[in-house]
Parts: structure tokens; C-alpha cells; sequence
């Protein structure tokens, strides 16, 4: 089995929902995203899939949320934005095109992070 990952960036405002805390307030965050491809077969030039590919389709859904408030997204409408809601927003955008998505890890600060993936 073979694993790739490429990471890209982004910058967004957000606010928590229905908690309790300072996160409760408009913030920002620089976010950090992690997508990895998994597969058992690689292509005739021996790569899993071209990093170019990987990283275009990446940040075509990252442009999505980059200098926006999240909160405003219609895809977010009444959902507190969480890194984890988050995680789960870009691998669906991005399995659309990378069939091989494995997995999406957020990162909003340099120490915490949320993957979501999928069960097999």
C-alpha cells in the first residue's frame, strides 16, 4: 500500500456554535490542511497520482473558504463550523475528484488538528 500527502493553506474566520468559551467569538485562524492518497496500484511512471493533481484539486476547494467567514457558508448554515465540520466539508469536495482521497486533516493552530475520513 502506498500513502501521499500534500499540504496547502489557507485563511478564514469562524465562530463556534453552541459553546461555551472564547471561541464562541469571531476568530481566525491561518489553517493548515493535510489531504493523503492511499492506493495499491501506481500508475506507468510509478506515482500513486501527480502531486500537481493532488495539490490543484486541493485548493480549488480551499478557495472556497479562504478570507471568508466560514459561519456565512451556505454549507455551514446552522452548523457550527469546527475543525472537524470542516475536515469533513473538504474531503467531500475533494473525493469528488481524487478517488483516492484517504483521509483530510485541519490544522488551526500548530498543535491541534481534526482528520476525518471515511470507514472502509
Amino acid at each position: 500500500m502506498y500513502e501521499i500527502k500534500t499540504q496547502a493553506f489557507f485563511a478564514a474566520a469562524h465562530h463556534l456554535l453552541n459553546y461555551e468559551g472564547e471561541c464562541e467569538n469571531q476568530h481566525g485562524h491561518n489553517w493548515m490542511v493535510e489531504a493523503y492518497v492511499k492506493g495499491d496500484t501506481l500508475d506507468k511512471s510509478n506515482i500513486l497520482i501527480d502531486y500537481k493533481v493532488l495539490k490543484r484539486e486541493l485548493n480549488a476547494v480551499l478557495d472556497l473558504l479562504d478570507h471568508k467567514d466560514i459561519n456565512e457558508l451556505p454549507e455551514f448554515n446552522g452548523e457550527s463550523p469546527s475543525s472537524e465540520m470542516i475536515a469533513r466539508f473538504i474531503y467531500g469536495k475533494l473525493k469528488e475528484k481524487i478517488v483516492l482521497l484517504d483521509k483530510i486533516s485541519v490544522w488551526e493552530t500548530q498543535t491541534s488538528c481534526a482528520t476525518y475520513y471515511e470507514e472502509e
